[in-house]
């Protein structure tokens, strides 16, 4: 069976115009390979992030992994962390491990079905998989969503709340 196919927009580029503003990290660069930290099959970590920049009227922050190109017509999300507070502008590596935060942020099901980060892992022989660790600065302190929310709807109400994105891409690809 051949996985063949066009590749995927960029999912950002499809939704409403929003401001933008910085991320980094220590363990991820933006269009380079993902290293065995990030990976499911190996470290399955999530990474360091740091941001600034954002909105002065920001009231809280949601950070999201998602993979466009998944041979799937929904694409694969595999990080989805709810409601982080105005004052935190850095998680540490490994934050996406537990379901919940100290401060109160909390993860949603990713497509792996676990409350947590889940690294790359694209089928072997696959086309390079991009994926979009994105930072969305929120006017609401918190989204109106519990852990029970799926992506989708988390990504539904950003649509409605997000002031600005930052967005670092690196990639990931398994030799066939």
């Amino acid at each position: 069976m051949s996985l063949d196919r066009p590749v995927a927009p960029d999912p950002y580029e499809l939704l409403p115009k929003v401001g933008s503003f910085t991320v980094t990290s220590t363990d991820v660069t933006d269009g380079e390979q993902l290293g065995d930290a990030q990976v499911y099959a190996a470290g399955n970590t999530s990474p360091q992030l740091s941001w600034s920049g954002f909105p002065e009227e920001t009231k809280g922050f949601v950070v999201t992994c998602y993979d466009p190109d998944a041979p799937t017509p929904s694409g694969f999300w595999h990080w989805i962390l709810v409601n982080l507070p105005a004052t935190m502008t850095e998680l540490p590596a490994g934050a996406g491990s537990t379901p919940r935060l100290d401060n109160g942020a909390f993860h949603v099901r990713s497509d792996f079905s676990t409350k947590d980060y889940g690294g790359a892992a694209p089928p072997p022989g696959d086309q390079v998989h991009r994926y979009y660790f994105v930072v969305h600065a929120i006017d609401v302190e918190a989204l109106d969503v519990d852990d029970e929310a799926s992506p989708a709807v988390v990504s539904f109400n950003l649509a409605f709340h997000t002031l600005a994105r930052a967005i670092i891409t690196p990639t990931y690809q398994i030799p066939a």
